[in-house]
């Protein structure tokens, strides 16, 4: 319990947060606060991003040691780089059929049909006159992605259960899709607050193990059914296929594995945007020592050309083309070599980010899509070198060539140097920094003009 502990002290920094612009193209992609379980959107050319939020229980507040989730925020982004936080959409209190002592608001969806979005959530019923005892889910409808959203007074009669994913075929036919230990489907009306039919289960998935959480999406004619599943101990991401909505489904493989740090979750969402697949998921990046607070991240996800999923690893450089004009975190890297250590700023703090430890000479950390203007003169560094030290920026790899130098005179205290930059070719470009001397200590650096 001392590690846990050690995550309550900053509850309340968790917790403040205020609607903004929050600039990161690296994983996690949401640095303020605790993010999970997300689905991705594509709407007005945007996407947005409806995840749970994770705060940590305290007296009177959830379950010690448990999943605490009192409301939603959804996010946004043009460029998948610069995220805008619009705040809180529904909360738990706003409910009229919940039960205000839950904390029980799970992984949630929101589609768009007709000009109106729909937001689904689940959450424990007050008492069992909706659905019987334990979850259902609700609905929220609004005229703008990002609401205010019009809470429903009940909800979905008929379904017990959590995780709801809504697909709408090309006919127009919506689907619901959600999890209560089986995976459950069935059409909903015209109206998309109430089933059409008696919900399916999905029963061709593997019988062993924990399934949850699914999401399912269509491409040339093939019906994805994505879902979390406990093969062994901990969830993996794996998918089945079919041509039809519900089914029957045929498994095909995994999409992702488990995580090696042991985290138990994962949930995702994939979509297409301006070309290209992305897998959205969650790890817990900032609270290494308790997976029930959890953040969200996205990488690209490619397809074989028979269809298959291939398999995605997760990165830290996560999506995005960076601009070199913002600050870059290499310790979010694409490529290091051996011995580079990343590390908390402040380990009581986590959402203070990380930085990179290159502790020998030649040691190496690269980080991929930047996108270099031109005009720009000069590197803004924020550094530190006890005994003083010397670092390169290089383009294309570590035999690329060499733009910037930068010698960091002695101290343990962070400082924001400036380097000049020798001339380069605009575009988009690989960095890499390579330590020409003593152990360098980097949080980040940022191009600009003199």
């Amino acid at each position: 319990m001392r590690e846990v502990s050690r995550v309550y002290r900053f509850i309340l920094y968790a917790q403040m947060v205020l609607m903004g612009e929050l600039a990161f193209a690296q994983n996690p992609l949401i640095m303020d606060q605790f993010t999970a379980d997300p689905t991705a959107r594509v709407f007005g050319g945007k996407v947005y991003v409806y995840p749970s939020h994770d705060i940590l229980a305290e007296e009177g507040k959830g379950r010690t040691g448990w999943f605490c989730m009192e409301d939603y925020h959804v996010f946004s982004s043009a460029d998948l780089i610069k995220w805008t936080d619009h705040g809180v959409i529904v909360s738990q209190e706003q409910v009229p059929w919940a039960d205000p002592n839950a904390y029980s608001m799970w992984a949630p969806d929101c589609i768009e049909k007709n000009g109106k979005y729909y937001f689904y959530f689940p959450t424990r019923a007050r008492d069992t006159t909706y659905n019987g005892k334990g979850f259902t889910i609700g609905v929220a409808i609004a005229d703008n992605p990002a609401g205010p959203f019009n809470i429903q007074s009940t909800p979905i009669i008929g379904v017990r259960g959590i995780d709801p994913n809504v697909l709408i075929d090309k006919d127009g036919q919506a689907y619901l899709y959600w999890s209560q230990g089986s995976i459950y489907g069935a059409r909903l009306k015209e109206n998309m607050l109430e089933l059409a039919e008696e919900p399916h289960i999905l029963g061709e998935l593997p019988q062993k193990g924990l399934k949850e959480g699914p999401f399912v999406f269509e491409r040339n004619g093939i019906y994805y059914l994505t879902y979390p599943h406990v093969e062994n101990k901990t969830e993996r991401l794996e998918y089945a296929i079919s041509d039809n909505p519900l089914g029957p489904f045929t498994v095909k493989g995994v999409i992702m594995d488990e995580w090696a740090n042991g985290c138990w979750t994962n949930h995702h969402s994939i979509l297409k945007f301006e070309g290209q697949w992305y897998l959205f998921y969650h790890h817990n990046d900032l609270s290494p020592d308790f997976d029930k607070a959890r953040s969200i991240c996205a990488d690209s996800l490619f397809f074989d050309t028979d269809g298959s999923i291939l398999k995605v690893t997760p990165t830290f450089r996560g999506i995005g083309s960076q601009k070199a004009t913002e600050a870059i975190h290499p310790d979010r890297y694409s490529l290091k070599s051996d011995g580079v250590n990343i590390a908390f700023n402040d380990t009581l703090d986590t959402f203070k980010g990380w930085h990179a430890v290159l502790g020998m000479e030649e040691q190496w950390i690269q980080y991929n899509s930047v996108n270099l203007r031109q005009g720009l003169r000069q590197v803004i560094w924020k550094v530190r070198s006890p005994l003083g030290g010397k670092i390169e920026v290089r383009l294309d790899g570590t035999s690329g060539s060499i733009i910037s130098t930068l010698v960091i005179p002695e101290g343990s205290s962070w400082q924001e140097l400036k380097s000049p930059i020798y001339g380069y070719e605009s575009g988009i470009h690989n960095i890499a920094i390579i330590s020409k001397g003593n152990s360098v200590d980097l949080d980040w650096l940022r191009f600009e003009e003199q």
